[in-house]
């Protein structure tokens, strides 16, 4: 016999209604006890009576995900988080890709209406968060990012300019003071890179250095061969870079390449710090220090706006903090720490 509620609270050791508030309302359940009942349900196989709830809720139980590029290490990597936590309310999650193309957001967004979603979870490159709130009647819309919730639109992201000002201080802090920034993109509408840009100055100004826009370099994507072509161009400056900033990890080593191919040693004489905690910053040689998301917390921070939307269209945009932090590793490590008492 299929497994039912109450198979999952025995398992689990709570009660049949703390079931049910973790798969309908994750969020009022504490983080413990959630992951103990979440861990029984995917082991006894339990799947809700989505039919039966969507009938009685008047809802479809699909949302829409809506990313730039699906094949982004981040986004395949947040993309399943959003599935898992969907699939614990007994969602089923349509996955979308625009490209960044404005033209396509724009026609993702008002085609939803059309879809039977009953919400869509939404991350544009090219679309500013005032357009997307004025062409979201229908069905609600939670953006991911940097954009600021305005009008009945939410906003759940990381604090991107707390986060670069973060990680340049990492690399200040070691002793590099001649550190690039790359990931600019000024032909996109992408808040993002201007607010890790904003960081990094920020974290500069503190130091006292000077911001030197030769330092800047914009990439057409966010990809390794951008990353890589970006390195190439800083190794042509008369003044060599001693640390980059990437904007993301996939920039970062595509830089770590280019040093490889150009000789130069990393952290030696180039330090890199990324942005995002892919998979493969883990296992490359040197693995990539980075700025770490909490990439399913931002998930389920998503989907309860979402569902709180779903259930009050008029609620006020809001903006939601996804917690961050920097893992140091290989490719710009902790600053040595001199012995007590030694000089500075």
């Amino acid at each position: 016999m299929p497994a039912n509620l109450k198979d999952v609270a025995v398992r689990a050791g709570v009660s049949v209604r703390t079931v049910s508030n973790v798969v309908n309302t994750p969020e009022v359940v504490a983080a413990g006890t959630r992951h103990r009942v979440l861990s029984a349900i995917e082991e006894l196989g339990y799947r809700p009576n989505v039919a039966a709830r969507a009938l009685r809720r008047g809802r479809s139980e699909v949302i829409g995900l809506v990313v730039p590029e699906i094949d982004s290490p981040y986004f395949a990597e947040l993309a399943a988080h959003v599935v898992r936590a969907a699939e614990a309310r007994g969602w089923t999650v349509h996955i979308e890709q625009t490209d960044g193309s404005g033209p396509r957001e724009r026609q993702l967004l008002d085609g939803a209406r059309g879809q039977g979603v009953d919400g869509v979870i939404f991350s544009p490159w090219s679309m500013t968060a005032d357009e997307v709130s004025r062409r979201s009647a229908a069905p609600p819309v939670v953006m991911l990012g940097e954009q600021p919730g305005v009008g009945t639109v939410d906003h759940v992201a990381v604090d991107n300019r707390l986060a670069a000002a973060a990680a340049t201080r990492h690399l200040l802090a070691s002793g590099r003071r001649r550190i690039a920034a790359v990931g600019l993109q000024p032909h996109l509408r992408n808040e993002t890179a201007r607010q890790r840009l904003a960081g990094y100055r920020d974290a500069l100004a503190e130091a006292g250095i000077p911001d030197d826009e030769r330092l800047h370099v914009p990439v057409e994507r966010l990809h390794h061969q951008d990353g890589a072509h970006a390195m190439r161009r800083l190794a042509e400056l008369e003044v060599l870079p001693d640390a980059l900033f990437c904007f993301t990890d996939q920039l970062a080593l595509g830089a770590l390449r280019a040093c490889a191919d150009l000789g130069l040693r990393v952290p030696d004489d180039v330090a890199l710090v990324g942005f995002d905690d892919i998979e493969a910053g883990r296992y490359s040689v040197p693995s990539i220090t980075t700025v770490a998301p909490d990439k399913e917390r931002l998930a389920e921070l998503a989907l309860a706006c979402l569902d709180e939307r779903m259930r009050d269209h008029a609620l006020p945009g809001r903006d939601v903090a996804v917690p961050y932090r920097l893992v140091v590793r290989e490719s710009a490590p902790a600053p040595a720490t001199p012995p007590a008492g030694a000089a500075r």
